[in-house]
């Protein structure tokens, strides 16, 4: 009996023991539940619907008459669906990711075809990108007060690169605007040193240059940034920087620009008739946020300058020539104006404020004005009179809670009206007036970290 009973007390002892240990385990997990996760999850996207009340066809600006009562069309789109991926792997050392789908993704399936005598095709089944966005390493210095970035990182020229999610605009879609002239959201594979002391948050930025060829009259640099390769071609190099002041309570001010070559950033050589010319192109921008009172405002100036654009426009020309013939030929060959602008300002008031049973949502009316002219100044800027467009825009945000917004808003693009000095209407001289383009867009996003 007592071995009986020195097996039971043992028994006992180990079962306290266990118990023991699990509650210490337990305890070990609650403590660590307790601490920040060093994986960090999020991402935003924008489910939307336009009805455009002007014809699609693009060719309405050569012969606008031709399409003035075309009838309306409408779309469903997913302009942009993007997962953040971050770690912090202690010691100032973090990384962060961004995988962006835009209009979908695309989508692509292996199918059998009946009249091919049962061959296997991939076939394209639909638009759409995906694209690598952010993927960097940063080494943090000083308690934040410097950094070194590395990778694949923002370009914060303007306010729309700088400030791209969906609840950093009233609009249903991205500013129009800088997302014309620009690249949007502009992303390369490059070199940052950045931080931020007291009032201020400053950042420069080493990059491979943009490719002129890949410029147009209708977007100006906006396709610069792309490449048609596995790689980015880097024969030029450019410079980004952008600085920010917070030193007045609600208000951040910001200046940006932009510094580079972009001719012969490509894997064909142009020829010695084209020495001495560079593509050098310079950006300034100056943007704004104010967001007291119960009001966000925001605004931004965009200026760039592109030098040597007539003979990069006649070099252009000559490959489209040669190349044109050439099945999957990814560049534009476009003319291309020596100066871009854009500007634009959009205010918004939280009536929710003044409703108390109301104050954990907001509803903000807005407006917006915007004009922007890929073609400023340049020898072809009278072929492209089209390209210098204004827009106005009201409509509401709805926020139920602070991650999700409803957008809905009315946009109504325009022009300037020809000066045909009093020529009648069926003159061979008389310049017809390009149709405006009204349109009606709702849309809901979602902007938020997960983990």
């Amino acid at each position: 009996m007592s071995l009986a009973m020195l097996s039971l007390s043992a028994m006992s002892q180990e079962s306290v023991d266990a118990t023991t240990g699990a509650t210490r385990q337990l305890m070990k997990k609650e403590k660590k539940s307790d601490e920040p996760s060093r994986l960090s999850i999020g991402g935003y996207g924008e489910a939307v619907m336009t009805r455009n009340f002007y014809s699609q066809s693009f060719n309405r600006y050569k012969k606008p008459e031709n399409y003035k009562d075309d009838a309306s069309h409408g779309r469903f789109d997913l302009p942009h669906v993007c997962l953040n991926l971050g770690y912090d792997f202690g010691k100032g050392w973090t990384m962060g990711s961004e995988i962006e789908f835009e209009h979908g993704g695309n989508g692509t399936a292996v199918e059998i075809e009946a009249e091919e005598a049962g061959e296997y095709e991939a076939e394209v089944e639909k638009g759409g990108e995906v694209n690598i966005e952010q993927f960097w390493v940063n080494k943090e210095f000083m308690g934040g007060k410097l950094n070194i970035k590395a990778g694949e990182i923002i370009v914060p020229v303007g306010y729309s690169n700088a400030h791209h999610e969906p609840n950093q605009f009233f609009t249903v879609y991205r500013p129009e605007g800088e997302a014309t002239i620009m690249p949007n959201t502009w992303h390369q594979v490059g070199l940052s040193l950045w931080g931020r002391v007291k009032n201020w948050r400053y950042e420069a930025q080493l990059l491979s240059g943009l490719n002129s060829e890949s410029f147009t009259a209708e977007n100006f640099v906006h396709y610069g940034a792309t490449s048609p390769y596995e790689f980015k071609v880097a024969n030029n190099y450019a410079g980004a920087v952008r600085i920010d002041n917070y030193s007045i309570k609600g208000l951040r001010i910001g200046l940006s620009g932009y510094y580079g070559y972009t001719f012969r950033n490509t894997l064909r050589t142009p020829g010695t008739k084209y020495d001495g010319v560079t593509g050098a192109l310079g950006i300034v921008a100056l943007d704004f946020t104010l967001n007291r009172w119960n009001w966000i405002v925001r605004g931004n100036i965009d200026y760039a300058h592109f030098s040597d654009a007539d003979a990069i426009s006649s070099y252009n020309q000559v490959n489209w020539t040669h190349h044109k013939y050439q099945d999957g030929n990814p560049h534009h060959y476009s003319n291309i104006g020596s100066h871009a602008l854009a500007y634009a300002v959009e205010a918004g008031y939280n009536v929710f404020s003044q409703i108390p049973k109301l104050k954990n949502e907001k509803l903000w009316v807005f407006g917006r004005f915007e004009h922007y002219n890929t073609m400023a100044s340049g020898t072809y800027k009278e072929m492209y009179k089209y390209t210098k467009k204004y827009r106005t825009v009201v409509g509401l945000n709805y926020q139920p809670v602070k991650q999700v917004t409803i957008k809905g808003e009315y946009s109504y693009r325009f022009f300037e009206k020809p000066n045909n000095n009093g020529l009648a209407s069926d003159s061979p001289l008389y310049k017809q007036p390009y149709n405006n383009e009204p349109s009606v867009s709702i849309g809901v996003t979602y902007t938020g970290w997960f983990l």
